[in-house]
């Protein structure tokens, strides 16, 4: 049995049917792998560009890059909670963000609880716990000089068609989610007034793993950035005096990560951790990483995790 099969809904819109196999799920980043070719995918079946080989009008490589990956789940569905054997309808829609962008909002729903077709209102209330809510921002990229992963710029593909797809409404567009980690490298505003430091500025340094970090093109691979902060986090959490078996049985709420830059293959990353607690429920934190190049100081993604770190012991909210 083939680990997805799917079909077009409308001009904007596949669905697919999956059966979850070992390669796309457990304690890493398979699952979200899988999400990223989702996107890939649906993008070359409604816009009349093969994601996969696309080329700008000079005949260069150009990339569907993520750039803003967002998933919000429940302690009843969840990332982490999948497992062999599970049966899922994903339903993909796109929006048309311009030439050089599109955004891509994925459910993911056990089989036989698909809701219909994807709105948005309905999307951004997160209202359903038996959903992962998966936004996806992508921007066309090319390598600005061969060999180098860093200063990689916009380039459109050759006859990507995009003005057939709806568009987001405006309250609901990422730009001023991502601007904000951008800028203030979290996507927090302001600390909650019920929050309490964990600990403050724990830093751990990554040396990128060649035969493992990057993509079939030379990139540091957009899912790697999931292992990598994963790796972090564990690594936050045993400084805390956690055992490996409370990081395994986490729940991860909410995720975001704005992806601002790429590193080359002999690049040592520097990841700085800080977290916050819940006043009277211990276990329910907020988790904010940057991530930078250690050498050059550059700013190449931030994220913010909502994660219950004692498994489904609190609410969802």
């Amino acid at each position: 049995m083939s680990v997805a099969t799917q079909n077009r809904n409308d001009g904007s819109t596949a669905n697919r049917s999956v059966l979850v196999k070992p390669g796309m799920c457990g304690h890493n980043s398979l699952f979200v792998g899988n999400l990223g070719d989702w996107t890939w995918e649906t993008v070359s079946e409604l816009c009349d560009t093969n994601a996969f080989d696309a080329v700008n009008a000079d005949g260069s490589p150009t990339y569907l890059s993520f750039y803003y990956f967002h998933i919000r789940a429940s302690r009843q569905m969840h990332v982490g909670g999948l497992t062999f054997g599970d049966r899922l309808d994903v339903a993909s829609r796109l929006f048309d963000f311009g030439s050089e962008s599109i955004l891509t909002l994925h459910e993911v729903r056990p089989e036989g609880a698909r809701a219909g077709p994807i709105d948005p209102d309905s999307f951004y209330r997160f209202a359903d716990p038996r959903c992962i809510y998966v936004e996806n921002y992508n921007r066309w990229i090319t390598r600005s000089r061969p060999g180098s992963n860093e200063d990689l710029v916009k380039s459109s593909p050759v006859g990507f068609r995009h003005d057939h797809l709806p568009r987001l409404p405006d309250e609901h567009s990422p730009r001023r989610v991502y601007n904000h980690a951008r800028n203030r490298l979290t996507f927090l505003d302001g600390l909650p007034a019920d929050r309490t430091p964990l600990r403050r500025a724990f830093t751990v340094d990554y040396p990128i793993e060649p035969s493992r970090d990057l993509n079939g093109v030379g990139l540091l691979y957009f899912a790697t950035y999931f292992s990598i902060i994963d790796w972090a986090l564990l690594r936050f959490w045993r400084s805390l005096g956690r055992d490996t078996a409370a990081f395994l049985d986490r729940v991860v709420l909410d995720h975001r990560l704005c992806y601002l830059g790429n590193a080359d293959a002999d690049s040592v990353l520097r990841i700085t951790v800080d977290a916050w607690e819940k006043t009277g429920e211990p276990g329910d934190e907020l988790v904010n990483l940057v991530i930078r190049d250690r050498d050059s100081d550059r700013t190449l993604a931030v994220s913010t995790l909502h994660v219950l770190s004692t498994g489904g012991a609190h609410d969802d909210a």
